[in-house]
């Protein structure tokens, strides 16, 4: 049966790698899918991973309606075997029930990937959409770790290596950012929580057992 899957992780954890592995087992086997993709590092239309590998996508648009675009597709004698939906967090609740239907209605595979939350911890309004309507969620394997050696488990913006809590939810960036640029860094809980970025860390030269003061 056709599904809906969501695979989801922090930033820099291989989603965008997985996606494309996905794509070339597939299409090596004869197989031809439609790659949707929204604010790419690599610039519009693009699905990228930091190893350096890239491939051709159809950048989403605000309001565009994916199922209509899959249908026009295939009637004009297009094919199109499966779906990836790379950064899918960047997808608007509506255009994730489209996915939906896609799988429902055309009978196509969907395989989606995005981050979950935002740099407050917040949910995107994809992914949580993304949440209640997949069939499966699997959660990326390959862990991320924190400045610290522990799993990463939140996102974090950063200017000049100092993380903000404040701004718009969808600025783009990526990790290893120069200073002074807005970035983004991946962290565990704990250190999200006291807003400790590697740089704020070695800056204060404090132990992971020091405690720091919260900012009113």
């Amino acid at each position: 049966m056709p599904e809906l899957v969501f695979f989801s992780g922090t930033m820099d954890c291989g989603k965008s790698t997985l996606a494309l592995q996905i794509e070339h087992n597939r299409s090596a086997r004869g197989l031809a899918g439609m790659i949707f993709t929204r604010d790419d590092r690599a610039g519009e239309g693009k699905l990228s991973s930091r190893l350096g590998l890239v491939t051709d996508a159809v950048e989403v648009e605000d309001g565009q309606d994916l199922y209509a675009y899959l249908v026009d597709h295939l009637s004009q004698g297009g094919r199109a075997d499966y779906v990836i939906a790379d950064e899918a967090q960047f997808l608007a609740p509506g255009q994730i029930d489209q996915l939906a239907r896609v799988v429902d209605d055309l009978g196509l595979d969907v395989f989606a990937f995005g981050i979950t939350t935002d740099f407050r911890s917040k949910l995107f309004p994809g992914s949580q959409r993304l949440v209640e309507l997949a069939d499966r969620i699997e959660v990326l394997q390959v862990e991320a770790l924190c400045w610290c050696g522990a799993r990463a488990t939140h996102n974090a913006r950063t200017v000049g290596g100092e993380m903000v809590v404040e701004g718009a939810q969808v600025v783009v960036g990526d990790v290893n950012q120069s200073a002074g640029d807005v970035g983004y860094e991946v962290l565990c809980r704990r250190h999200h929580r006291r807003r400790m970025t590697a740089a704020s860390a070695r800056a204060a030269a404090l132990s992971p057992d020091v405690l720091p003061v919260a900012s009113s």
